[in-house]
């Protein structure tokens, strides 16, 4: 916890907007129970277990694998190839198109496996970047004590060239500015549940169970009937540890496969009350850069992340949608 926001929560002039019958814990023990509740009859409903072939591609080598319909995902693929294989790969291709190394098969296909180093590294960075924000609002939901509410709004699609990857956070205490001692905290934190080597779960799921997931969060709320109104009713849901959050994906299978990272900003977003832009800059696993250069990526991640603003829901998403195209084409 961050000696700050320990202060600053005892201010008799911040007020709670958003009441809530359960203590944090206990709101994160409900979203898991029902997370994995969800998960549980999506399993039994596949009913009687189907075979299906599976043709993975490589470099080396076309191998065919029969794999379970409806319950097999790339990473179990990926441990039948190699120890190497399964522990690099970090986005699926499945009929050429992205697929979480953890999101069940669902019929006869073929399977490339790419990792960070692949030649198709825009679709794998931009589902790297996604994953490092989706981790941050993991580390932001935890941090502070349990008087200052947090209530994670969303993330915008992540564009690389911009220097960093964000999260937008309401957090109910009046123009914070963090210390230099708490931003290193932060970072310290999201190392530390990088380090556990997490796989990221995903469901997807009904707006009503999306809902009531996300009962304690009003933002949230407020949110998923459009998003499952532009996804045919659907609502994609991805976990790491305990933290479950919305996104339509994909992101990496696990947090291993982030290496060295620092969360550089936090900056008041404008004219938004309480809203917060939380900013990062991380490498995959096993890259390397000296101080100086890493020094670069963090100062230039620091500066006011302006692109996509997330509570302009509508345009994020169309603006999201044609990136991906482009990282496609290009």
């Amino acid at each position: 916890m961050f000696q700050r926001c320990k202060v600053l929560c005892l201010m008799p002039n911040i007020q709670s907007r958003y009441k809530s019958v359960l203590s944090k814990q206990e709101a994160i023990e409900r979203k898991n129970l029902l997370f994995e509740e969800e998960q549980k009859k999506q399993r039994n409903a596949v009913g009687r277990i189907e075979k299906i072939e599976v043709k993975y591609k490589s470099p080396i080598e076309d191998v065919v694998l029969i794999m379970n319909k409806c319950l097999s995902t790339p990473a179990d693929c990926a441990k039948h190839i190699s120890e190497g294989v399964s522990k690099v790969s970090a986005l699926a291709l499945v009929d050429g198109l992205p697929w979480d190394m953890n999101r069940p098969l669902t019929s006869k296909c073929e399977l490339k496996l790419l990792n960070l180093l692949s030649p198709e590294n825009k679709i794998v960075n931009t589902a790297f970047w996604r994953t490092c924000s989706f981790i941050l609002g993991a580390v932001v939901d935890t941090a502070f004590k349990p008087d200052v509410k947090v209530h994670l709004h969303s993330f915008p699609v992540p564009i690389i060239k911009s220097g960093s990857f964000i999260y937008d956070v309401h957090l109910e205490l009046d123009d914070w500015k963090p210390t230099d001692q708490e931003m290193r905290a932060f970072s310290a934190q999201y190392m530390k549940l990088v380090n556990q080597a997490l796989p990221i779960e995903r469901i997807d799921t009904t707006e009503s169970i999306a809902l009531d997931i996300f009962q304690e969060n009003p933002i949230k709320s407020e949110q998923i009937p459009d998003i499952a109104k532009s996804n045919n009713n659907k609502v994609s849901l991805y976990r790491i540890g305990q933290h479950i959050d919305i996104s339509k994906g994909p992101m990496v299978g696990n947090s291993s496969l982030i290496g060295r990272c620092t969360i550089a900003a936090i900056h008041k977003v404008p004219n938004k009350e309480n809203l917060y832009r939380f900013q990062g800059v991380a490498l995959p696993q096993g890259v390397l850069l000296n101080q100086f250069a890493y020094g670069l990526l963090v100062n230039r991640a620091k500066e006011l992340n302006t692109t996509a603003w997330s509570f302009l829901s509508d345009e994020s998403k169309d603006e999201e949608e044609s990136y991906v195209e482009v990282s496609v084409r290009n």
